[in-house]
């Protein structure tokens, strides 16, 4: 799994850098044109909740999260 970017050129994303395999299933997130996002009251309270246990240091490192990716991929 790895995070690329890309901007919509003719109704298609355009990834920068190196490409993508042929028949590679990818998820796309994009922001509102004013730069905003909203949430559902129950999201929101997700979100919070989840800002609170990574201030409180209950997450997961990027390297170790990638190291368990590798195992699985």
């Amino acid at each position: 799994m790895r995070l690329t970017l890309g901007t919509v050129v003719g109704g298609k994303v355009v990834v920068e850098g190196a490409g993508l395999d042929e028949g590679s299933v990818v998820a796309v997130l994009s922001r509102d044109p004013d730069g905003s996002f909203s949430l559902s009251a129950e999201d929101e309270t997700e979100l919070l909740a989840a800002i609170a246990e990574i201030e409180r240091g209950e997450f997961v490192s990027a390297e170790a999260l990638l190291e368990d990716l590798r195992k699985y991929g």
